[in-house]
């Protein structure tokens, strides 16, 4: 049946960007507004989405299917299900935090907004779409935008960033476009049709092929070691708002197509080859964590924690457990939700203080206690916390890995140990340190900053003490993965 508010809620962003051109050029203000009225709107649409979400049900809900360009099997074809429901709600969410973290931007200040709102387009469709060309066209729509928001308003170093992050995505994508059209031609089903293709099973001869093309597409998405070394870069320049999407909704776009397209279209090749994903997945978990552990800039620390805790994610995927594989999914939104929140107080400090040394900060729970606090918090979330969100599917992961592959999952317990002590560090010295003179006087929190992070806050702990009922979308569609697995 086919449901329109799912495009709408896809394409609204894109109609707000178009219209945000006829806001004159120094009405920043207007811009801002017209920008954070468009996001509230969309997230609004989609909470209509999440409750008329029938949890417990297996397969899509909310289709809208016709024929786009028939003779080649083409069709603009949306909907969700367990696995993206979750990482769409998130992305109108993160949308809304990053249009607010973006106020204090001056210059191109209609342009950044256009980007960010055609960036929300490109992430929610990437999620919703179930035929190859569409997600593919989505999947791309994402690369612009981000590269345009890092080189124009990132940090000194943003060119080398942004062309970088081009360079290494784009080449991902376009080894994903050689695995989709040989998909499409050795498949005999003459479809880009998602769900088909899964139901009917890939039969061709070029199944390994096509598992590496995916493979590297995705790998460098996630990223998942070594294609990670565009992260730190990209992260440490971008603006915060680039920042909070980067880490809390782009870095998930790969680890769900891991799921919805490897797993389900080539069972075969997934298990043949998961084992080989583990090994790189626990080298993540622990290179990420040494490596954090080894920055002085606070914003790099975050980064490369990402590449450590996106590694017990891959970890829990490739486990092939009903526990692990719902933890994994469960893990991807609280990381988006956490280091979302990292990321957007790291900004806020950044404003203030104008430097993300640790060694030059100090004593911010005395000078601004608000922002201080809600960085121990995030810190604490990201360390796995019991009673926080990061410690549900962290302890999920692990416990649903343990079968499968002991040894990793003991290298990555131990690892949680070095993962405690730089977030602990950090605290310590920027947070709890001995304060410096020069941060005399400066303001705390203010309400927009307050706003943008209340909801991830409130969620992170929501999630850590209730996970039952996120756990109950995410099951469903879990159960559909492993079935098709299983019965390869």
């Amino acid at each position: 049946m086919s449901y329109p508010l799912l495009t709408i809620t896809i394409f609204l962003p894109l109609l707000g960007a178009v219209l945000m051109q006829l806001i004159p050029r120094e009405k920043a203000t207007a811009a801002r507004w017209a920008a954070l009225s468009i996001t509230i709107l969309d997230l609004l649409l989609g909470i209509s989405l999440v409750t008329g979400f029938k949890v417990g049900e297996q397969g899509m809900q909310f289709v809208q299917k016709f024929a786009w360009i028939k003779t080649a099997g083409i069709s603009y074809y949306v909907g969700l299900d367990g696995l993206s429901m979750p990482l769409y709600a998130l992305t109108l969410l993160l949308s809304i935090v990053a249009i607010l973290a973006s106020w204090s931007i001056k210059e191109r200040v209609r342009e950044h907004y256009s980007l960010l709102l055609l960036l929300e387009v490109g992430m929610l469709g990437t999620f919703a779409a179930l035929d190859f060309v569409v997600f593919y066209i989505f999947w791309e729509l994402v690369l612009i935008p981000m590269y345009f928001i890092i080189g124009v308003w990132g940090g000194e170093n943003r060119n080398y960033a942004a062309l970088k992050f081009f360079i290494y995505t784009f080449a991902g994508s376009v080894l994903m476009l050689v695995g989709i059209l040989a998909l499409y031609l050795t498949s005999g089903l003459g479809t880009f049709d998602m769900v088909q293709i899964m139901q009917s099973g890939y039969h061709g001869a070029l199944a390994t092929f096509i598992f590496v093309m995916f493979f590297l597409g995705f790998a460098v998405k996630v990223p998942i070691f070594p294609f990670h070394t565009w992260l730190p870069d990209a992260h440490v320049q971008a603006p915060t708002a680039g920042s909070v999407l980067l880490a809390g909704v782009l870095l998930k776009m790969g680890t769900y197509a891991f799921i919805r397209i490897i797993a389900q279209i080539l069972p075969g090749e997934f298990q043949r080859f998961a084992p080989f994903i583990a090994v790189l997945a626990i080298i993540s978990i622990i290179y990420g964590a040494l490596t954090a552990l080894a920055q002085k800039d606070l914003k790099k620390m975050v980064a490369y924690s990402s590449v450590s805790h996106m590694g017990y994610i891959m970890l829990g995927i490739v486990a092939l457990t009903p526990v692990a594989l719902n933890g994994a999914i469960l893990q991807m939104v609280n990381h988006g939700l956490i280091t979302g929140l990292l990321f957007l107080i790291v900004g806020y400090i950044y404003e203030r203080t104008h430097t993300r040394d640790i060694s030059k900060l100090g004593g911010l729970q005395v000078k601004i206690p608000i922002l201080g606090g809600m960085f121990v918090f995030a810190a604490l979330a990201s360390l796995g916390l019991p009673g926080l969100s990061g410690f549900v599917g962290e302890i999920l992961i692990l416990f649903g890995s343990y079968a499968p592959y002991k040894i990793y999952t003991i290298l990555a317990i131990v690892t949680l140990a070095l993962t405690s002590f730089y977030l602990i560090r950090a605290n310590q010295n920027a947070i709890f340190g001995a304060g410096k003179t020069e941060h005399e006087g400066y303001k705390d929190a203010n309400g927009r900053e307050l706003i943008s992070a209340l909801p991830l806050i409130i969620l992170i702990a929501i999630i850590g003490v209730y996970p039952k009922p996120f756990l109950h979308y995410i099951d469903p569609a879990v159960n559909t993965v492993l079935q098709m697995i299983r019965g390869s």
